[in-house]
């Protein structure tokens, strides 16, 4: 394949063959770098590629389809963490497990490995996979030559890393399928539900064995965050990518955002949110009720008035 030719004949500005390949060479370097804090503690660093590189970037994916497994439920059309919660609604017995670090410990070399094993991609000679690893990574260092590693930040991350976890889904979903597991897979979110007790204490241990199997190589290794596995069931508070799993068998915002939402609306009705962004945040919050639990959302009208909810919609 012509990495170099195809993205000249399907960008825009139609750039020459030289223009884009002078470009892809320095692409892994084009990115603007920044820390965000995280929910709990720490900073999440966020590499985010220029304008240009975006550019070149969403034309590259725009031309393949990389495949993705059904179990993975993040950055595809139709699928949201609602569809992921709702997937294991049914089940009595919950596990949540989370990959550690996850983007930057996606490599070009896994990335490279899965693309050869589909028969329907095309064949990668060894320029073509140096410029693409230069255009779909990101390379701390800044160092001509330094180590790759997939940004939080690129477009084109949340795809790559779905496609680089396909064989890894689909090797888990048929261990869990055999043993009637839900399996479903939110970014670096594992997600694992059954009506069968005792069955999920197999799962951490399968999950070991397939990392090692699919996901670790000479220069790439993804690995489990011990400290997010974390087994429930009924008898306690089940959630799933911040949704809860209520026992009436519906998904929940939960009691915590519940009286946050009504604490915010009462503060707007009383003429004490004011600021923009306190408003903004109000109007989020709204929206992801209103997606998860339009019922919450119903009780509030009735409680505060269709006028003030309208007034926070249209502030």
């Amino acid at each position: 394949m012509d990495v170099v030719g195809l993205l000249a004949s399907k960008l825009d500005d139609k750039p020459s063959p030289k223009v884009v390949e002078a470009f892809l060479r320095d692409a892994a370097r084009k990115y603007c770098v920044f820390k965000i804090p995280k929910r709990t503690q720490g900073f999440r660093v966020i590499a985010q590629p220029s304008r240009e590189l975006q550019r070149y970037q969403r034309t590259f994916l725009d031309n393949f389809s990389l495949p993705v497994h059904s179990a993975a439920m993040a950055y595809r059309k139709g699928q949201s963490i609602k569809e992921n919660a709702e997937a294991h609604l049914k089940q009595k017995f919950l596990l949540r497990m989370d990959l550690e670090n996850f983007f930057n410990s996606i490599k070009p070399a896994l990335f490279c490995s899965v693309w050869q094993s589909f028969a329907d991609l095309p064949s990668l000679d060894e320029t073509d996979v140096g410029l693409i690893n230069q255009l779909l990574f990101w390379c701390p260092s800044q160092r001509r030559g330094g180590k790759l590693v997939l940004s939080v930040g690129a477009p084109t991350s949340p795809m790559v890393s779905n496609f680089c976890l396909y064989h890894f889904d689909q090797a888990l979903t048929e261990f869990c399928d055999t043993e009637r597991i839900v399996y479903t897979r939110y970014a670096d979110d594992l997600t694992f539900s059954t009506n069968m007790p005792n069955v999920l204490e197999k799962i951490p241990k399968q999950v070991q064995k397939l990392l090692k199997e699919k996901l670790t190589g000479k220069n790439y290794q993804l690995r489990v965050n011990r400290i997010k596995t974390v087994f429930s069931s009924k008898r306690y508070n089940r959630h799933v990518t911040g949704i809860t799993l209520a026992s009436t068998g519906k998904l929940s915002i939960g009691r915590e955002r519940k009286r946050y939402i009504k604490h915010l609306v009462h503060q707007f009705k009383m003429g004490e949110l004011e600021k923009v962004e306190d408003i903004a945040h109000l109007k989020g919050l709204w929206a992801f009720a209103k997606h998860i639990e339009p019922e919450f959302c119903r009780a509030l009208e009735r409680k505060y008035g269709l006028v003030t909810m309208q007034r926070i919609k249209e502030a």
